[in-house]
């Protein structure tokens, strides 16, 4: 290992997904792949022999989520770099990751050259985005915003106009259904509606 080389870990819980990093590495300079591991807690249990400068880490991951791991790195080691990788791309989830502290967030499918420049990006950055999660970040705030309703219900109206379910808003704002449903009664009482319909032709007159 070149001392110039910055060291970093992957923690994937696929382990058919190993081979591929370890492939995607292949001519690409500068860095120095020190383990991978299915878990977080194995990953930190390993974190004093493998002193990462990045950490590569999955969101969904068994045992210790993700986005909780980000600042059990930052104990062991302030300076360390730590990106998400997930095959969710919702924008509510990866404000949570950058608000956790996390200094980037790479979507699946990866390919030896997002991979690359990912790493490369960290380095030279201190952080790395995937283009399709920059295309909506740009789409979140270019979306039309209602000066009577509160960020929330914003939010919510935005996710209605794009068809989405009560669950499935829900999901997406890590709420309850009931949650949901309040918000849209008060929506329906700022537009004067009784109904999803009556709504949406309301706001679409505004």
């Amino acid at each position: 290992m070149k001392t110039q080389d910055l060291k970093f870990i992957i923690v994937e819980k696929n382990e058919h997904l190993h081979v591929s990093y370890l492939n995607y590495l292949k001519g690409v300079d500068g860095f120095q792949l020190m383990g991978i591991y299915t878990t977080a807690n194995k990953a930190l249990k390993d974190f004093n022999r493998t002193r990462p400068d990045i950490v590569l880490t999955e969101v969904d991951l068994p045992e210790t989520n993700g986005l909780d791991t980000i600042q059990l790195y930052r104990k062991k080691d302030w300076n360390v770099k730590v990106v998400m990788i997930s095959e969710n791309n919702d924008f509510e989830l990866i404000k949570k990751s950058f608000k956790k502290g996390a200094n980037g967030y790479l979507t699946k499918p990866m390919s030896a050259d997002k991979f690359s420049h990912a790493l490369t990006s960290v380095r030279e950055e201190g952080a790395t985005i995937s283009n399709d999660i920059v295309k909506q970040v740009v789409s979140n705030f270019n979306r039309k915003s209602y000066s009577f309703f509160s960020e929330r219900e914003n939010q919510i109206v935005d996710y209605l106009c794009n068809g989405a379910t009560y669950k499935m808003i829900a999901d997406k704002l890590f709420v309850t259904t009931s949650a949901v449903n309040f918000h849209i009664q008060n929506i329906y009482l700022k537009l004067d509606v009784n109904s999803k319909s009556e709504a949406l032709s309301k706001l679409e007159s505004l």
